[in-house]
């Protein structure tokens, strides 16, 4: 349960998101693929997503995304002393594409790395930043989720190929005062969780070590969907173990944004009430990484995500990986 000693705590001090040029529609794939736009909606409620471009990479959505965060905080590049990166599709095998941003947005002190957690990936990347910010070693992090998914497709296989997007999203994080109590603003709790047994049931077949090629995403959708809702379920409920509050104090669930059926089955099994699940897997599609704050970048943009509201974000990748935060906003 929560204490009431004074600590430190994360607070959310600036959030923004980036997308490619070019919006995919279900129509435009269905005249590459042997799909429609029926069959899609239906399955997994996508209606478009982002592709990336010409001169478009994960380091220059994420880096974009990352300016607009800045600006919305209304800090300069200079006041951050870390920047932790989700991401699956980095630019290259090395370095991280956590420097590439650190180099592009003119920062020369501080730390910047990767995090490797596929759709749970900003999950982990807040937990992780978290955890420098409280225990006083740095100030202030730009945390990231960018993807660049498209470049990982096989578009002969159409169950996969019609799921996934491109996109980007950044969150600024201030290490403050907090009283300890549930009513502090920032990060209250966060649970992860793995297991790695699942691999074949999500992954991509390829990699440096293995086959020395980037490979291309497979997946066995039944087998993912069936775990899913359990995985999330058990970080929800964790998230509310370790704080005492219950899915009544919600303002606003913004879950991974991988398929609708999974969202709303989530929700339900976890007595969330449909209004307060954010949802905008239909004009991204599933970003992995980037989802979850690409969908807090449009909700706090329309105004429904207001200071003071209690946020939960909670996700499941490939691996598996799944977690969960809960945020005071």
């Amino acid at each position: 349960m929560t204490s009431t000693t004074p600590r430190l705590r994360s607070v959310v001090r600036g959030l923004g998101s980036a997308l490619p040029a070019r919006k995919v529609t279900n129509d435009e794939l269905a005249r590459k693929v042997d799909t429609s736009d029926e069959w899609i909606v239906q399955r997994t409620g996508i209606r478009q997503r982002y592709f990336a471009g010409e001169g478009e990479t994960t380091s220059t959505l994420g880096a974009a995304a990352a300016r607009a965060a800045l600006a919305d905080a209304g800090l300069e590049a200079a006041d951050i002393d870390l920047i932790v990166l989700a991401t699956s599709t980095p630019d290259y095998t090395f370095p991280s594409t956590a420097t590439q941003i650190q180099a592009a947005l003119g920062i020369t002190h501080g730390a910047a790395f990767d995090v490797q957690a596929v759709c749970c990936g900003f999950v982990y990347a807040v937990a992780v930043a978290d955890k420098f910010l409280i225990s006083g070693s740095h100030r202030r992090a730009l945390v990231i989720g960018a993807e660049t998914f498209s470049r990982i497709l096989d578009f002969e296989d159409r169950t996969t190929c019609v799921l996934f997007g491109d996109g980007a999203g950044a969150l600024v994080l201030e290490a403050q005062e907090g009283t300890g109590a549930n009513a502090d603003r920032g990060v209250l709790t966060t649970q992860l969780r793995s297991d790695g047994r699942h691999r074949a049931k999500l992954f991509v077949d390829g990699g440096p070590s293995t086959t020395q090629t980037t490979g291309h995403l497979r997946m066995e959708g039944k087998e993912v969907f069936r775990h899913a809702v359990g995985m999330v379920s058990d970080v929800v409920r964790g998230a509310f173990e370790a704080t005492g509050l219950t899915a009544d104090d919600l303002a606003w669930f913004v879950p991974h944004q991988a398929n609708r059926r999974i969202i709303d089955a989530s929700a339900e099994k976890m007595g969330i009430a449909a209004e307060k699940v954010v949802v905008t897997v239909d004009r991204h599609g599933n970003t992995s990484a980037a989802s979850i704050p690409l969908a807090l970048s449009v909700a706090c943009a329309d105004g429904r995500i207001q200071q003071g509201d209690l946020v939960m974000i909670e996700a499941v990748g490939g691996g598996f990986t799944w977690g969960s935060a809960l945020i005071r906003w």
